[in-house]
């Protein structure tokens, strides 16, 4: 019997796809183990209760369907992902990409059960594709104690790559994470900038740079807004320091 989670912030379209499902079961047994209707509540649905199917509609508020699949690879059970759209262009390119199936609203009940018969898990390949599709990320993804949890990216001072690991830091905490800083410094450049070859600091949190001594040595550092810690700029990024001024 498959487990399978909606995903759709309109609720009509939910009870559409719960009364396929229905109709479904007598030649595929399926279980709606629940709904959601934002990108968030899909994470925080499939922590709580493991699904073998998300069928995920792509425009939602807040987050999207397309990052919410990103994060949703993550998990340590992954569900399979079906896209659920009324628009037939993100389809087309969910599709160019084999990122994964994708459902056409209006839904017609021998599609979806096409569907569901070819269900895959979302592995790294498929994952890779999703990346090329999908918008620039509004949260990170960090794995604890076997949850996920999602951290807003405009909650973070700076990412910082320590020995095999990148760390984002909070006003509240740190945070581990499985991206490679230079990733994040190409996906996230609008936001982030290099100040050395393993820190990037958030743009809207930087207050600027000073010139600070230590013993005979001196260099710049970056300041953040109500921060007390000051994070050193290498000579090879100084030309951010110009830029920053300028700006």
């Amino acid at each position: 019997m498959l487990k399978i989670l909606i995903a759709d912030d309109e609720a009509p379209a939910r009870a559409r796809l719960r009364g396929l499902l229905e109709d479904c079961a007598a030649e595929l047994p399926n279980w709606v183990v629940g709904e959601a209707a934002t990108g968030m509540e899909v994470l925080e649905r499939l922590n709580d209760a493991p699904a073998d199917v998300l069928l995920l509609d792509i425009h939602m508020p807040g987050m999207d369907g397309l990052e919410a699949a990103r994060h949703v690879q993550r998990l340590e059970r992954p569900p399979a992902v079906i896209f659920v759209t009324a628009h037939d262009e993100y389809a087309v390119r969910a599709f160019e990409v084999r990122a994964m199936d994708y459902l056409l609203k209006p839904v017609r009940q021998g599609r979806l059960l096409e569907a569901l018969r070819r269900v895959s898990p979302l592995d790294a390949a498929r994952a890779a594709g999703l990346a090329e599709i999908a918008p620039r990320r509004t949260h990170f993804s960090v794995n604890e104690r076997g949850r996920l949890w999602l951290v807003p990216v405009e909650e973070v001072l700076y990412l910082r790559a320590e020995m095999k690991y990148v760390t984002a830091r909070t006003r509240q905490r740190e945070y581990v994470l499985d991206d490679s800083l230079i990733k994040l410094a190409e996906e996230l450049e609008a936001d982030f900038l290099r100040i050395h070859r393993n820190c990037l600091v958030a743009r809207q949190h930087l207050a600027g740079f000073e010139m600070a001594r230590d013993g005979e040595e001196s260099g710049w550092v970056a300041l953040l807004k109500d921060w007390s810690e000051r994070l050193p700029v290498s000579r090879r990024q100084a030309h951010v320091i110009r830029e920053f001024r300028q700006g």
